[in-house]
């Protein structure tokens, strides 16, 4: 079975050529860890990608890194959420199978990772993880645009959305999106036809998604504005019902109530 599975019609046969032929120069970042959560051990792949990190947001040299906590490798937003996923590997209450995969945003440098981790053992037990993780970042955002010298690079934005099943990975195309829908640490995608668990949060969405088509309406809850098919005002609330298998109604916040509105032409 192939790692990762792409979300595309079969009949596309050029674009799956291209797609398994880049699938197979993948190598994997590999990091070993203590039972502490501090790194023990990196290949050369992920020291090439988690050094630029640990030194721009650290201002720790790449020899250093070796027995920091991983978390601090982390953009400080996204380290609950990888502390959640290290800890509950053995959790009940995770709504991934053990081990739980993530998709993880490392904004620094600005990457898009699929990370899995695994409990370790040797003869005695317990003796750290092992965390595996792929770097999807150009198979699912728009290439980096030049920026002026001194200027802040925006995220780059996705065009696809990796999501774990099972034992592999698809790649969401935007259009097929009808909404996202937070709920703690995970984020529920939407399509015409199933749902995704995913583990980006809404906040990293939002910068990266298309503006002129995703809004944000809720603070736990995105939605494709050409998926939207009805408008709904009960007293002073509005909702927004989707065009998916169940015609979800969507809660809209006051404070975006005045932008939709705008966004449809409605007075």
């Amino acid at each position: 079975m192939k790692l990762f599975d792409h979300a595309m019609p079969i009949t596309d046969a050029r674009r799956a050529e291209t797609f398994q032929h880049r699938l197979e120069q993948f190598n994997p970042g590999v990091v070993w860890l203590d039972t502490q959560g501090r790194v023990t051990a990196f290949n050369d792949v992920a020291l090439q990608i988690l050094g630029p990190a640990g030194e721009q947001s650290l201002g720790v040299a790449q020899d250093k890194l070796f027995g920091i906590d991983v978390v601090q490798l982390h953009p400080a937003k996204s380290r609950d959420k990888l502390r959640f996923l290290l800890q509950s590997r053995d959790a009940g209450g995770c709504p991934v199978k053990s081990p739980p995969p993530v998709a993880m945003m490392i904004n620094i440098p600005d990457r898009i990772l699929m990370i899995k981790v695994s409990s370790m053992s040797d003869m005695h037990g317990a003796c750290g993880t092992c965390m595996i993780f792929y770097d999807v970042t150009d198979l699912t955002t728009e290439p980096l645009s030049e920026t002026l010298a001194g200027t802040v690079t925006p995220p780059r934005r996705l065009l696809k959305i990796p999501v774990y099943r099972g034992n592999r990975v698809i790649l969401i195309d935007l259009k097929d999106i009808i909404r996202f829908q937070g709920d703690g640490h995970y984020t529920t995608i939407v399509t015409k036809d199933d749902r995704y668990l995913s583990n980006l949060s809404l906040a990293d969405l939002e910068l990266r998604l298309d503006s002129s088509i995703f809004l944000r309406v809720h603070r736990s809850h995105i939605v494709s504005l050409p998926y939207a098919i009805e408008m709904l005002k009960a007293d002073e609330n509005m909702n927004l019902v989707m065009d998916d298998a169940e015609r979800s109604v969507v809660p809209v916040s006051r404070a975006r109530a005045a932008q939709l509105k705008e966004r449809f032409g409605v007075v």
